[in-house]
């Protein structure tokens, strides 16, 4: 028999006040059991005609203020969150059947942060940021390579590409976080945090 939380949850629910404390164990728990990027997640955001859209990302950070992200600033999404910031993410990790889905608030991070995470990305990586008009329709496959290719040629220091302006993070702070363990029969269990000042309330879910 599984042992329960002090809710009457498994015990995966560990008895904590601050869910970010949660979610760094469960993504820990995740490195270990996933074969790919436990690090995905869904963003989903909405336009200026409330019209949503989805896509998978990859978190490059947390914090005590939030969730981070890189992409170019002039992407749809991007666009999206200059129109109306608030989104959601969702985390899934089949392999634990655990979820978690975070709603907030989302601000451009530093263009300090934004450097020296920019800096820590394999050169090649560096160079399809300045290569890439992301989304805008391509011509031909072989257009976007040659660009890459000159941008090579342009830095052959690798040590000195530059970030380019328009790409930097943006950073999601919660203001709910809700955690969700598969059952049989879909008798699921479901933590919520909700952000109440600045303290975090907890409650149960029904599936």
């Amino acid at each position: 028999m599984n042992q329960k939380n002090s809710l009457g949850l498994d015990s995966c629910f560990v008895d904590l006040d601050d869910p970010l404390e949660l979610f760094k164990i469960w993504m820990s728990e995740a490195e270990k059991k996933e074969i790919n990027d436990p690090n995905a997640l869904s963003l989903a955001t909405t336009n200026s005609n409330n019209e949503p859209s989805v896509r998978m990302v990859l978190l490059k950070e947390l914090s005590q203020k939030g969730f981070v992200f890189y992409t170019n600033l002039n992407s749809p999404k991007s666009n999206d969150i200059k129109k109306n910031p608030k989104a959601e993410m969702c985390f899934h990790w089949k392999s634990l059947q655990r979820q978690v889905r975070v709603f907030g608030n989302i601000t451009q991070v530093s263009d300090k942060e934004a450097d020296d995470y920019f800096d820590t990305r394999p050169a090649e990586s560096r160079i399809g940021a300045w290569a890439s008009d992301q989304s805008e329709i391509m011509g031909t496959r072989e257009e976007f390579l040659e660009k890459i290719n000159k941008l090579k040629n342009k830095y052959k220091n690798t040590n000195k590409i530059p970030r380019p302006k328009y790409w930097s993070g943006w950073c999601l702070i919660p203001t709910a976080i809700e955690f969700w363990l598969g059952d049989q029969y879909r008798i699921h269990e479901r933590l919520k945090y909700n952000k109440d000042s600045n303290n975090w309330k907890k409650e149960i879910l029904y599936p």
